[in-house]
C-alpha cells in the first residue's frame, strides 16, 4: 500500500503527516510538527522575517528528508493565511521548492473545506456541528464543504497578540479586552452561518494543546485527543488558570507544547467567545483536521510524486 504525505505550512506551525489510505479513511504512518512562528513579523512588516524565514525551510528539509525515508510515492504541501499575505511569498517558495517541496498556496475556501473533511470522516454521523480551527493568522468557522458554509477571519492567535499584546502575566483588563474583542469579531464576522448548531468541534493547536492540559499529558497521544470533550465551564476554567501564569509557568505544565506557551491563551480566549456566540454548551476536540482533508483529496489526482 503506498504512502502519501501532507504539509500545512501555517502562520505559527509547519506540520508533517504520512499516512496510507485505509478504506474511505486514512491509518497515520508519521507526524511531525515545528512552531517556527513564520507570521510573527507579518503585522509589522508585512513579509515573513529572515529567523522564521529560515526556520520554517529548515523544517521542509526535514521533512522532505522524512517522506524520502519512508518511501513517500505522492505528497502534497498547502500554504495558509501567512503566505496568501506575506510580500515576500515568492521567496519563500522558491526556497521551499529548492529544499525539495513544492507548496501550492490555497484559498480560505479550499482550507475550511479540507478542514471539514479532514475531520468528517472521523465524527460522521454526529449532527449540528459547527467546526472551528484557531490559526496563527486566520480562523475559520465551518458548517460544511460547500461554498457560503464557512467564513475566515482575520483574528490567528500570532495576529491578535500583535494587535491586543499582553503582558507577563497578563492583566485582567487584558484578558477581558481580548475576550471582548473576539466575541464582537466572531459576532459579526459569522452572520451568515446562523447559531443554531448542537456541539462545536475544535481542531488544530489551541485545541489540541487544550484537551492535552485537561489530561495533563507528559506524552502527546493522538488518540486520547481526538473526541476528547470538555464542557464550557472546563474551558473556561482554562482561561482563568492560565491568565493567572507567566509563560513560563505554562510551560511547566503537563501538556503545554513549547512555542505554544504565548498563543494558547488568546486561543482559548477565542474559543469561549465562540462557544457563547453559537450557545453551545459542549466542545469536542479532533486531532484530525486540515492535513488529513489535504490526504483524502490525493487520490483524486492532485498532489507531487515523492
Amino acid at each position: 500500500m503506498s504512502l502519501l504525505a501532507a504539509i500545512d505550512v501555517g502562520t505559527n506551525t509547519v506540520r508533517l503527516l504520512v499516512a496510507k489510505r485505509d478504506g474511505r479513511g486514512l491509518r497515520p504512518v508519521e507526524r511531525g510538527r515545528r512552531i517556527t512562528g513564520m507570521g510573527k513579523a507579518m503585522r509589522a512588516t508585512g513579509e515573513i522575517g529572515p529567523k522564521e524565514f529560515r526556520e520554517s525551510v529548515n523544517a521542509l528539509k526535514e521533512f522532505r528528508g522524512r517522506m524520502d525515508a519512508l518511501g513517500v510515492e505522492r505528497y502534497r504541501a498547502c500554504g495558509t493565511a501567512a503566505l496568501r499575505d506575506a510580500s515576500n511569498r515568492p521567496e519563500f517558495l522558491e526556497a521551499a521548492k529548492a529544499a525539495g517541496v513544492s507548496i501550492e498556496v490555497i484559498s480560505a475556501e479550499e482550507e475550511a473545506s479540507r478542514t471539514w473533511k479532514g475531520i468528517h470522516w472521523r465524527i460522521r454521523g454526529v449532527p449540528g456541528i459547527v467546526v472551528m480551527d484557531i490559526g496563527g493568522g486566520s480562523t475559520e468557522f465551518i458548517a460544511g464543504p460547500g461554498k457560503g458554509e464557512s467564513v475566515s477571519l482575520p483574528i490567528g492567535v500570532v495576529v491578535s497578540c500583535d494587535l491586543l499584546p499582553v503582558s507577563d502575566p497578563p492583566e485582567p483588563w487584558q484578558v477581558r479586552n481580548l475576550r471582548y474583542y473576539y466575541a464582537e469579531r466572531i459576532s459579526s464576522g459569522t452572520g451568515a452561518l446562523g447559531r443554531r448548531y448542537r456541539k462545536m468541534v475544535g481542531t488544530a493547536g489551541t485545541f489540541t494543546t487544550l484537551a492535552a492540559l485537561d489530561r495533563k499529558m507528559t506524552v502527546y497521544q493522538p488518540e486520547k485527543i481526538d473526541g476528547c470533550a470538555l464542557p464550557l465551564e472546563r474551558v473556561k476554567y482554562w482561561v482563568d488558570r492560565l491568565s493567572k501564569l507567566t509563560e513560563a509557568g505554562r510551560l511547566r505544565l503537563r501538556g503545554m507544547e513549547k512555542g505554544r506557551e504565548r498563543y494558547i491563551l488568546p486561543g482559548i480566549c477565542q474559543a469561549v467567545a465562540a462557544m457563547e456566540h453559537f450557545k453551545v454548551d459542549e466542545l469536542i476536540v479532533s486531532d484530525a483536521g486540515l492535513l488529513e482533508g489535504i490526504l483524502l483529496g490525493l487520490p483524486i489526482g492532485k498532489g507531487e510524486k515523492g
